[in-house]
């Protein structure tokens, strides 16, 4: 929980966010703001978020939900009940911002929709994230990220031309309704500062995933052609890919013109780096069926590590492929905290990713470990609604409260 421990909270110490969100983008739109000093009321129903039942487990706990949900609190509530809904209205009344992501017109078969929260409370902030939004003709569409990247395009892009298309190994459909989920709310905090008032907020993964098209969007308009997928090559830039080592892959990316000349000194043939066929990033690319193939036969001659040496030496962007465990293993993570240990009372000790933006000069708490089911549901009622035992055990007895 936020404000433990020694350090600051972060900037949004003291905001209480209502937090109906189940398996990724609405827990990684919470968890932001988690980690930014925000009070996460994590509100599940009593069998808990899908996710807590996803393998492999450590301690009883999923890796899944680890992954999404520090530092949270957890309520088990049964909002079908009428009594369970009623206590979300109640907690809504006092919220800051409320975040859940079922398909659109759930929350108001419950009788839970904005506007009857926003009236009751017309400072929420009432955060709806969807598969394809609150309203047009895919609206009711069931979505996963698979799902939204094939529609957006982005599924399109990625793989090799010619094969099969490949989905991103990221989820970015489910992620960037989470990035995008905390970046509006953030907004809308913002607004409400001046004018006193919450609002709704429509964040779709379709939207979102959309919108990281960018400049292959416009490459499209302009050309009027669909940009091809290109394996890890990129359509303007020359060199840009992974190269064969060898004992490995090592990647280069030659993004500016100035780079150029110094990847030929490092690679030993600096006459490539002065011949004017291949001076400029559009000529380069002209002649990407020359210069890739005598790249790749040079770079096979070494290891990734004597290349990483050697293109260090020349200041030429590059990187070894690493996995996932060398990855969180590095030492540049470990310099900015992007690995972090927290005690769990079953699963042990818990190795979690670290909060990604920092404020120099103001150290915070050490991030809390992801919630049991349920194991902060009676605390937040007393603090928030005053329930006292006789309620609280009526709520257990008949199931509104797990």
């Amino acid at each position: 929980m936020a404000g433990e421990g020694e350090g600051w909270a972060g900037p949004l110490a003291g905001l209480c966010v209502l937090d109906l969100t189940r398996v990724l983008a609405g827990p990684l739109a919470t968890q932001f703001l988690g980690d930014l000093g925000a009070e996460i009321i994590k509100i599940e129903p009593p069998s808990g978020d899908e996710t807590r039942g996803f393998a492999p487990f450590i301690g009883g706990e999923s890796h899944y939900f680890v992954g999404l949900n520090r530092g949270k609190r957890s309520l088990a509530l049964d909002l079908r009940q009428a009594d369970g809904a009623a206590i979300l209205r109640r907690l809504a009344a006092q919220a800051d911002v409320l975040v859940e992501n079922f398909r659109p017109g759930v929350m108001d078969r419950l009788g839970l929709g904005a506007a009857s929260l926003l009236e009751a409370n017309p400072r929420l902030i009432y955060c709806a994230i969807s598969g394809f939004g609150q309203s047009g003709p895919l609206r009711d569409k069931p979505s996963f990220d698979i799902v939204t990247q094939a529609l957006t395009g982005v599924l399109s892009v990625n793989g090799v031309e010619g094969q099969a298309p490949v989905k991103l190994g990221l989820p970015i459909g489910d992620m960037s309704g989470g990035i995008f989920g905390s970046i509006a709310i953030l907004s809308a905090l913002y607004e409400r500062q001046a004018t006193g008032r919450g609002r709704l907020i429509d964040v779709s993964l379709y939207d979102g995933t959309m919108s990281l098209l960018g400049y292959l969007a416009q490459l499209a308009v302009l050309t009027g052609k669909d940009p091809a997928a290109m394996g890890s090559r990129h359509p303007s830039v020359v060199p840009y890919d992974g190269f064969p080592a060898s004992d490995g892959t090592i990647i280069i990316a030659c993004l500016a013109d100035r780079f150029w000349p110094k990847l030929c000194a490092a690679l030993g043939c600096p006459e490539m780096g002065d011949d004017p066929r291949y001076a400029t990033m559009a000529l380069r690319r002209e002649h990407r069926g020359e210069i890739e193939p005598r790249i790749a036969a040079i770079t096979r001659t070494r290891s990734v590590a004597e290349w990483e040496s050697v293109l260090a030496a020349h200041d030429v962007p590059h990187a070894p492929v690493l996995g996932v465990t060398a990855a969180l293993a590095h030492p540049h993570a470990a310099a900015r905290g992007m690995v972090e240990e927290v005690a769990h009372p079953t699963a042990g000790t818990l190795k979690l990713l670290g909060r990604p933006v920092k404020f120099p000069g103001a150290a915070q708490v050490p991030l809390q470990a992801p919630p049991r089911l349920g194991e902060h549901g009676e605390a937040v009622l007393r603090e928030m609604l005053g329930l006292d035992e006789a309620e609280l055990a009526s709520l257990r007895a008949r199931g509104v409260i797990a």
